[in-house]
């Protein structure tokens, strides 16, 4: 493609973006004419979505939830780690001052980060945070390595890892003081096909899950 048609080309695409939102905006305002005037007030959202920054997954639209429902954070594999200041920041926003009822870590099969993760390969500055999702396999290394097929082995690791990432939501200190005093937020674990479009819900025993931990991280004090 020519220099100035990959300009056109970029200038069409740019363009089209702020089309679209006039027709969203326009479509929004028509079906409900108070929309915009609830959505200034503020937001209430009950859950906080932590998932991947796969542009394929949109929370709002496979959940079927509208525009303040869900407080969002993405990242790469959708990792909770405790030095990620702005995971953490959310978290802590999302529990302590939107008092979120329920906290989702989303995955999705086919996970680019994941298969890097489980590839013997020297990824330069992605090599830290993979490194989160490599000590997930060293933790399930016999379960992993007894799965022939690759693809399964693959899929298999997105599950651990969002078990893996919910228990470090479980482990903060808002989550488990705001659960002792309100019962709330209840961490879940899903996972996103791209085959059929459906989320697959892990069923994390979060009592069970929150009463293990805090054998160890009960920061209810």
């Amino acid at each position: 493609m020519a220099e100035r048609d990959i300009t056109d080309h970029l200038r069409e695409t740019h363009d089209r973006v702020f089309e679209h939102n006039r027709c969203w905006a326009r479509e929004k305002q028509a079906s409900d004419p108070d929309f915009f005037v609830k959505l200034s007030a503020g937001q209430n959202p009950d859950y906080l979505w932590i998932g991947c920054s796969d542009s394929r997954i949109p929370a709002e639209q496979i959940t079927g939830m509208e525009p303040g429902h869900v407080f969002v954070h993405r990242n790469i594999a959708n990792l909770v780690c405790n030095t990620d200041l702005n995971v953490m920041s959310v978290i802590t926003y999302a529990v302590e001052h939107l008092q979120v009822k329920h906290i989702v870590v989303c995955g999705h099969y086919g996970c680019g980060g994941v298969q890097a993760a489980m590839t013997a390969k020297n990824l330069g500055i992605l090599n830290p945070w993979l490194r989160n999702i490599r000590d997930v396999y060293r933790l399930h290394e016999k379960e992993l390595d007894a799965i022939p097929d690759k693809e399964a082995r693959y899929n298999r690791l997105v599950e651990l890892n969002v078990e893996e990432q919910a228990r470090n939501v479980i482990k903060t200190a808002c989550v488990q003081q705001s659960y002792a005093k309100n019962r709330f937020p209840v961490v879940h674990g899903w996972v996103f096909g791209f085959n059929d479009g459906l989320l697959k819900d892990l069923k994390i025993d979060f009592e069970g899950t929150l009463k293990d931990i805090q054998k160890i991280y009960n920061l209810t004090e």
